[in-house]
């Protein structure tokens, strides 16, 4: 009897061990992937309900017992998952508790303001608009992070990111400052030697991003720009007029570049604007430390992306008024 008792508790083993191995193999080998979603506060138990409503496991018991088995139960991370049926619960159990999340492509262009790329996340769905621009233009988000200014205008640094859905917006904010930082670092020595501070680099930065149109044209207008500021000129910029002006229309008038109440108007107040215009890129801020050894003083558009420079206001006229006076008539 005690034999018998023996092999009948080893074919029960043997069968559970067969029906465990069934329960925790992949739903369907040849499934394909699908998007699945494990919302903030669910339990495991309710991701285990949900995989199997959705036929990405067989049993939803089998996947928490393992779960609890790997000591998982409390690190499943909320998140979008791509995840298929031909996975085994066991390789799904270990993307979720590391959170190996689906991420999107976020494109920020060099020049982009502070307002477009809020817009250009939210019309992806990775953050809401609103709430990323109340972070952004907090002094006190701009002084956790530790960027000079009350905004991080013209620290949200242009590059092509993967950013999962659900982040929220401070840590989406950090995470494109934090690739300002690892060009600041590079450049900080230089400004510094220059008696240049991270917002004065940066404000100016922005200001010859928006100015060039040929990225091999950045340290001359750079130089330009410093030139002009050295000999206590005005810079006389338009893309500093126009992010100052609310609700610009794109036609830029003569009583805008004489509005004196528009503090980022550089055709009336001396010295730098109050801050960043956009996001430049690490070009323009290695031309800001880095300008072209020259004594040029103004630049004009050849309508065709590049311009023509100058030493002299006479020169300056002579250039405008082939590239730009002919043009209007």
């Amino acid at each position: 009897m005690a034999g018998s008792g023996a092999l009948c508790a080893l074919v029960l083993a043997a069968s559970a061990a067969l029906a465990a191995h069934r329960l925790l193999s992949p739903a369907s080998p040849d499934a394909p992937e699908v998007l699945f979603v494990v919302s903030p506060g669910e339990t495991l138990a309710d991701v285990a309900r949900s995989l199997e409503r959705e036929g990405l496991v067989r049993n939803a018991a089998a996947v928490e017992w393992l779960a609890r088995l790997r000591n998982l139960a409390a690190q499943l991370r909320a998140g979008e998952y791509v995840l298929s049926a031909a996975l085994a619960p066991n390789e799904i159990l270990t993307r979720i508790a590391e959170g190996r999340v689906k991420t999107y492509e976020l494109v920020v262009p060099e020049g982009f303001t502070l307002a477009q790329i809020a817009q250009r996340l939210g019309a992806a769905g990775l953050v809401d608009e609103a709430a990323f621009l109340s972070v952004a233009r907090d002094p006190e988000t701009a002084t956790a992070i530790g960027v000079e200014g009350e905004t991080l205008e013209g620290y949200l640094f242009p590059e092509t990111y993967r950013i999962p859905r659900g982040l929220p917006a401070e840590a989406v904010a950090r995470s494109l400052v934090a690739e300002f930082f690892e060009v600041w670092r590079q450049i900080e020595p230089l400004a510094q030697a220059q008696g240049l501070s991270m917002r004065d680099t940066v404000t100016l930065a922005s200001i010859v991003e928006k100015e060039t149109g040929d990225p091999r044209e950045r340290p001359l207008i750079a130089a330009v720009f410093r030139n002009r500021l050295g000999r206590g000129m005005r810079l006389e910029t338009d893309p500093a007029v126009i992010y100052g002006i609310p609700d610009f229309d794109g036609n830029l008038r003569r009583r805008d570049l004489e509005d004196t109440d528009n503090p980022y108007n550089t055709y009336r107040n001396f010295g730098l604007p109050p801050g960043p215009i956009a996001s430049p890129g690490a070009g323009a801020l290695r031309a800001v430390v880095e300008p072209a050894d020259t004594d040029y003083l103004y630049f004009v558009s050849r309508n065709d992306g590049t311009h023509t420079f100058s030493r002299s206001y006479r020169e300056h006229v002579l250039a405008v008024n082939k590239y730009q006076r002919s043009r209007s008539r």
